[in-house]
């Protein structure tokens, strides 16, 4: 029900009435998620029609769709829309900003679109020798992705020149990875900037490969490359999707795509007071969270991709710190499992136990993190620890691929394992060998290491290192 006849001296039902048509929204959308497409079109329509209403209600109407809306859009996977919804709520609510980067924009636009226009030529010249076919577009970035963007990284926008990146269409995914072997051979590749969505799709279903190169033209470009039935998904989500052009009805494997409405749907029923609901599941729900349970059936809230240690420290400081195991959904797992929406763990303690130092690259929450730095660091200043150093050479066979490398020395470093020296010995058959020299100053990191080698299938062996004292060795794997 629109909230068009409320007074501005009824501040209270005005939140109440917005809370509950959130809450029929998300009720309505469970049982046909085509239900939110036409909220979405209206909301869109509102949106691009808002200047014709009083500035109260444009406020009101553009922080319900910033919050509600556009999140709603984004995990749908409709980029375009949740774009343009933010770019619109942006102006509302901060116009001063909005016009001045603008500005900027529409300053720099034409140098920037002439660049394109030389690179994209480039681009596919390079990748039609190599037998590819693109289709390469444009994406000029929105007022309120740039104002984020330097929000983010703390830089101003005299520093913002690149407002285009490339959207390269490919026939297929083999040529998705052929042409990414092609631009990281050619240019630089910026460190940290590679994402594989093809193999590891977003939690709304979006696959692209990102990178970014120092490209012809020495500064950074951003790439993103992808199949023509990616490229429709990531324009329009799940309007896309073929079911919506008949009227087959959706089947459970459908549903079981968009599960994270029935999660909100609980959260909305066990919840009797509808504004509460609302602020409790604005946000939270589509930074994608994680709800889990414990056995007597309270909600624990956690970041994606968090573990039963962070479950454990959400619950209690004392029961992480004592935790030595867990199950899972009634089975018995590993601590550093990835916990998913729904599953009810149970934390199994010992008064013996203590953290783990290792648990620290597993956790995703600051509380957990911080838990297991003040317990040792108490520790640490009680008894004194007497460093150890051990050296050892890892040999390590990696194919002749693009990212490889980088995935070793990242897992290498993330398990405190220094590398004093690399050494290339020989390249054949398609793939390379290295040695890596390190340095162990925890056998236990060096034991987890080795054991995340074995889990991605990496071919390698443990010898002794040339430098014998204090050398470590192990049996050939």
């Amino acid at each position: 029900m629109e909230l068009q006849k409320i007074s501005v001296f009824e501040n209270q039902a005005i939140s109440n009435s917005k809370a509950e048509n959130f809450r029929k929204l998300i009720l309505a959308t469970s049982k046909d998620i085509r239900v939110l497409l036409v909220k979405l079109a209206d909301r869109l329509h509102n949106m691009r029609t808002i200047k014709v209403v009083e500035k109260e209600k444009q406020i009101r109407k553009a922080r319900e769709t910033m919050e509600i809306y556009a999140p709603l859009a984004d995990r749908m996977g409709m980029h375009r829309i949740r774009d343009e919804l933010e770019d619109l709520s942006f102006e509302v609510l901060n116009e001063d900003a909005r016009k001045l980067i603008k500005d900027r924009l529409d300053k720099i636009k034409e140098n920037n679109l002439i660049n394109f226009n030389n690179i994209s030529d480039q681009f596919s010249q390079i990748l039609k020798d190599k037998n590819i076919n693109p289709h390469i577009v444009g994406r000029e970035k929105t007022p309120f992705s740039i104002w984020r963007k330097i929000q983010k990284k703390r830089t101003s926008l005299e520093q913002i020149t690149d407002i285009i990146g490339f959207r390269i269409i490919l026939d297929n995914i083999d040529d998705c990875y052929k042409a990414l072997g092609v631009f990281h051979s050619k240019w630089n590749c910026i460190p940290g900037k590679f994402k594989d969505y093809i193999s590891s799709p977003k939690i709304n279903k979006y696959q692209s490969l990102h990178t970014a190169i120092i490209g012809p033209n020495k500064r950074p470009i951003e790439i993103q490359l992808r199949t023509k039935q990616m490229h429709e998904f990531a324009e329009r989500g799940i309007a896309s999707h073929w079911k919506y052009k008949s009227s087959e009805k959706f089947n459970s494997l459908t549903w079981k795509e968009y599960d994270w409405l029935a999660d909100l749907v609980e959260i909305i029923d066990k919840n009797e007071n509808p504004d509460d609901s609302y602020e409790y599941t604005k946000l939270q729900m589509f930074q994608e969270n994680a709800f889990c349970f414990t056995p007597k059936g309270s909600i624990i809230k956690l970041p994606k991709n968090a573990t039963p240690i962070d479950f454990a420290y959400a619950v209690h400081t004392q029961i992480g710190d004592a935790a030595i195991g867990c199950e899972i959904n009634g089975k018995e797992s590993a601590l550093q499992s990835v916990l998913r929406n729904g599953d009810v763990v149970n934390i199994i303690t010992s008064k013996k136990a203590s953290p783990s130092l290792h648990w620290l690259t597993s956790t995703k929450t600051g509380k957990a993190r911080a838990a297991i730095r003040r317990y040792w660091q108490y520790r640490e200043n009680k008894k004194p620890i007497k460093e150890k150093r051990y050296n050892t050479t890892l040999w390590i066979s990696l194919p002749d691929e693009p990212g490889k490398m980088g995935d070793v020395t990242t897992m290498i470093g993330e398990n405190f394992v220094n590398i004093s020296s690399v050494e290339m010995v020989e390249k054949l058959n398609g793939r390379i060998n290295f040695k890596f020299n390190l340095i162990i100053h925890d056998l236990k990191n060096f034991t987890k290491l080795i054991s995340e080698l074995k889990q991605k299938e990496y071919k390698f062996k443990i010898i002794r290192h040339k430098n014998k004292k204090y050398a470590f060795f192990k049996k050939t794997l």
